[in-house]
């Protein structure tokens, strides 16, 4: 028996589909003051809806179910380099949100919907541990690794950025590192990726099982 063999023979718990077989995944992106999700500060949290309908094996892009938050991080981040990366300057930090109402908002929007994000591990620890100093609870919903599902769709590819799977799959993106715009470009590339995971795929835990198999790869 293959991994995906045991994988889907070894269920965890699905997330919810309605009765007429659809559901509500969100494609999440976040800015940070670094790379390091110990330390980094949050600077910016963006999600875009995707609506899935598994009986039809369809999957779409829903752009005005969408967010885009700043917010103000407790310590304003000065240094040029870094804010030529995200882009986000003092000013614009200083109008952001203040988090424990930004981070009230992101949960809200998310509800119950499973979690997709591109390197999903660093997205993960930070919205994590921004809840843990705003005193809110964790979230409980799962998560999938939009650059895992790449690589077990192309494990012959060296591709390991966002920057490289685009050019890989013919993708492009008039702005780079700002949250929204690359959610945006990360659910263009789950669409791309969805015609063959759809083959294999018929429910997310099936999909996760998929994950799995780029994490093994990787």
């Amino acid at each position: 028996m293959g991994f995906l063999d045991w994988f889907k023979s070894n269920p965890q718990a699905a997330p919810s589909v309605d009765a007429q077989g659809m559901q509500r995944w969100v494609v999440l992106d976040v800015e940070t003051s670094g790379l390091d999700p110990s330390e980094a500060q949050l600077l910016a949290v963006a999600a875009v809806a995707v609506q899935v309908d598994w009986a039809k094996r369809k999957l779409w892009v829903c752009p005005g179910d969408s967010i885009d938050i700043g917010i103000r991080p407790a310590t304003i981040v000065s240094d040029k380099s870094n804010i030529l990366i995200h882009g986000i300057g003092q000013q614009r930090q200083q109008s952001g949100r203040e988090l424990g109402d930004a981070l009230a908002q992101v949960t809200q929007f998310i509800g119950s919907s499973p979690l997709l994000a591109f390197h999903a591990w660093f997205d993960k620890i930070m919205i994590a541990r921004h809840l843990a100093i705003a005193g809110q609870a964790p979230l409980a919903n799962p998560w999938i690794d939009i650059e895992k599902l790449c690589v077990a769709l192309y494990p012959k590819s060296r591709a390991e950025s966002l920057d490289d799977w685009m050019d890989e799959l013919g993708i492009t993106c008039a702005t780079r590192h700002e949250a929204i715009a690359d959610t945006f470009a990360e659910c263009e590339v789950l669409q791309r990726l969805w015609p063959q995971l759809a083959r294999d795929a018929h429910n997310w835990n099936e999909l996760k099982a998929i994950e799995q198999v780029g994490r093994r790869l990787r």
